[in-house]
């Protein structure tokens, strides 16, 4: 069966305070919170999903907050830099609404014929918002506090810090990724006919950098994109020839997931484009209510109870 992976599909990070985050992805960088529902492996913990007007695949950035857990470490074997894509006009615009908000960073820095802006999230998070030469037509959150013409418009791309270098390139290969540019100890992969937005990796080898703790303020997973379950499942097959071992396919309500970890730890996971967030809410009441999958509507009452209290978003205009 012909199979392509797509792109980034998501990232999942781990948070402290959930209000807080909501605060910071919300307001200061202007996303949706598109689904307000909790971890299925451990449902006292919220799982906050953020991303454009509906959550397309390739915009949405997913928290799981620890309240009172420690800080993370971030180092090798992670994702450790999280970038999103912004238009090339609105540099000016991000850097004084960062400033105003009282978000300290660095930049704009110089990299691969792009200019990145260098800050952390309240967490420690490592982000960046980048802007570039390629076309990107997506067009944000447009009921967000950011205007339309500066709003994030998804991601750019993701780093992954590694020891070594060549078996993560092997793997990224045989995923369909191709090295396009090389500075240094990084290394840049894209992929699909043009690359872009989404469709970037970059790996950075650094062999004395101490192995990442995943803890608040860390990256949790990457998750590549692919079409259909027909893909996914011949997908599985791949990664399973790789010698690496890969999960079941698990069924996370608004998309399907494998999972496995390539070489230097890195935890990847493959999901589906469908069924998306609008399965179980119309697209004008996303994540304005706590949605829970029907083996856990049993125990809404004593979740609610005990899930922290938080600020949710109203609805929009249909």
């Amino acid at each position: 069966m012909e199979k392509e992976i797509l792109g980034i599909h998501h990232i999942t990070a781990i948070a402290g305070d959930p209000q807080k985050n909501i605060d910071f992805y919300s307001g200061i960088l202007g996303l949706r919170m598109v689904k307000l529902t909790v971890n299925y492996d451990d449902p006292t913990t919220y799982h906050l999903y953020y991303g454009d007007e509906i959550g397309h695949p390739g915009t949405i950035i997913t928290f799981f907050p620890w309240p009172n857990a420690p800080k993370g470490r971030i180092g090798t074997g992670q994702v450790t830099t999280t970038s999103f894509s912004i238009p090339k006009s609105s540099l000016s615009f991000w850097m004084n609404r960062l400033k105003s908000n009282g978000i300290a960073f660095e930049g704009p820095i110089s990299r691969f014929d792009e200019q990145a802006l260098q800050f952390s999230d309240y967490d420690g998070l490592h982000l960046e918002l980048v802007a570039h030469d390629y076309p990107d037509n997506r067009k944000g959150w447009k009921h967000g506090p950011v205007p339309l013409e500066h709003a994030i418009r998804g991601f750019y791309h993701v780093t992954l810090t590694e020891e070594g270098y060549q078996q993560t390139a092997s793997v990224l290969t045989r995923l369909g990724f191709r090295l396009t540019a090389e500075h240094d100890n990084q290394y840049r992969y894209e992929i699909g006919e043009v690359g872009g937005p989404s469709k970037i990796v970059d790996v950075l080898c650094q062999p004395t950098a101490p192995p990442g703790l995943v803890s608040v303020g860390t990256v949790h997973h990457v998750a590549w994109r692919t079409p259909t379950d027909e893909q996914q499942l011949s997908w599985r097959s791949e990664i399973a020839k790789m010698g690496l071992n890969v999960t079941p396919v698990i069924d996370r309500k608004y998309f399907h997931s494998i999972y496995f970890r390539e070489p230097g730890g890195v935890l990847f996971e493959v999901a589906t484009d469908p069924p998306g967030f609008t399965i179980d809410q119309p697209a004008s009441e996303l994540g304005t209510r706590l949605m829970l999958p029907p083996w856990l509507e049993p125990v809404r009452s004593r979740l609610e109870h005990e899930l922290p209290r938080v600020n949710r978003p109203k609805p929009v205009p249909a």
